[in-house]
């Protein structure tokens, strides 16, 4: 088998080992019960990996890890072997955010010298133990760093906009990515079904908002009724159970009660008209527009801020409901990822 294959038969291994896990299939299979506890043991250490989202994490790398997206993927790109060294430093955000870029630093054949984030430092090892014994000969291709890289030829560093000067500076002289924030937004026009608007909550609220491809912006025409949306937001009234997630609600209504602001809130989300596109826990950020033109050009006037864009009523946009199942084509910031690693 040439080494694309052997790649695409680990990777699809590991996609059945997380589809047997959410379908419940094969659990006398040793491999189930440590998923699992890993799963039980990252829900412990992190507050914001509840099992709903790590559920809901598993079963999404499922349905991308089968064995024709996988082949559609890689078959696109030549198989290289390279002596090459890459540095990744991955955000810890949501569950098994930095995946991507081990698979794809895995699949492009170099070594990697990784540094987890403390907030996701139980998952991606597990998962990372699991293709190893899958695939013996990547053993001793990943290595944890808990302290700066040292050992590398190309990197790729994700952090918020404050940490990427840092990233930016500290690997000026070799090829990197360095990825900032990002969030997604979502345009409207008020002609959305009860159906569309729901599957957009998915899009606000899966993860808390915390993913860079959670919608954190509504752009709306002026006169907007919320009421539906509201509506739709329902279903998620339970959020306000989770402590960390209702301290950060109870701050920031505090916050915005005291500066006098005008707020939309239901007892556990609010609406805050707010050109920024990053908006807080609990909190969603909404501007109008006149007219779809002008929205547009909002949009292109912030493409480096924005990782996705969902509407109905929007060219080249996603439909409402798939920011949170991005395809493996779907390559943060923009930036394709197996181009830049297969660069001579």
């Amino acid at each position: 088998m040439n080494s694309h294959q052997n790649t695409i038969t680990a990777f699809t291994a590991l996609g059945q080992l997380f589809r047997d896990y959410s379908n419940h299939t094969n659990e006398s299979n040793v491999d189930i019960e440590k998923l699992d506890n890993a799963l039980v043991s990252a829900s412990s250490r992190n507050k914001w990996f509840t099992k709903e989202n790590l559920d809901f994490c598993i079963r999404t790398w499922g349905n991308t890890l089968t064995e024709s997206n996988v082949s559609a993927w890689l078959n696109a790109y030549p198989a290289q072997h390279t002596t090459q060294r890459l540095g990744l430093v991955l955000a810890g955000n949501i569950p098994l955010v930095g995946l991507h870029d081990v698979l794809s630093g895995l699949a492009s054949g170099y070594s990697i010298e990784l540094k987890s984030s403390s907030n996701d430092n139980i998952l991606l090892p597990f998962v990372i133990g699991f293709l190893t014994e899958t695939q013996p000969e990547w053993r001793d291709k990943i290595h944890f760093t808990d302290g700066k890289l040292e050992k590398f030829d190309r990197v790729i560093a994700t952090g918020s906009t404050n940490t990427a000067r840092y990233f930016e500076y500290y690997f000026r002289n070799v090829p990197h990515i360095v990825r900032k924030t990002r969030n997604g937004v979502a345009v409207l026009d008020g002609t959305e079904t009860p159906e569309e608007l729901t599957a957009l909550c998915v899009d606000i609220m899966q993860y808390f908002g915390l993913g860079c491809r959670s919608v954190s912006h509504l752009m709306v025409p002026k006169g907007y009724d919320f009421n539906d949306l509201f509506l739709a937001l329902y279903e998620y009234r339970a959020l306000i159970h989770h402590n960390a997630y209702a301290n950060n609600y109870d701050y920031n209504k505090a916050v915005y009660l005291m500066q006098q602001l005008d707020l939309l809130e239901n007892g556990f989300v609010m609406l805050k008209k707010d050109s920024g596109l990053n908006s807080p826990i609990a909190c969603i950020h909404y501007s109008t527009y006149k007219t779809i033109k002008e929205a547009e050009k909002s949009i292109e006037s912030q493409r480096e801020q924005i990782q996705c864009v969902v509407s109905s009523c929007l060219k080249n946009s996603l439909t409402f409901g798939q920011t949170q199942h991005p395809k493996l084509t779907d390559y943060a910031d923009h930036v394709d990822t197996m181009a830049f690693l297969l660069k001579k």
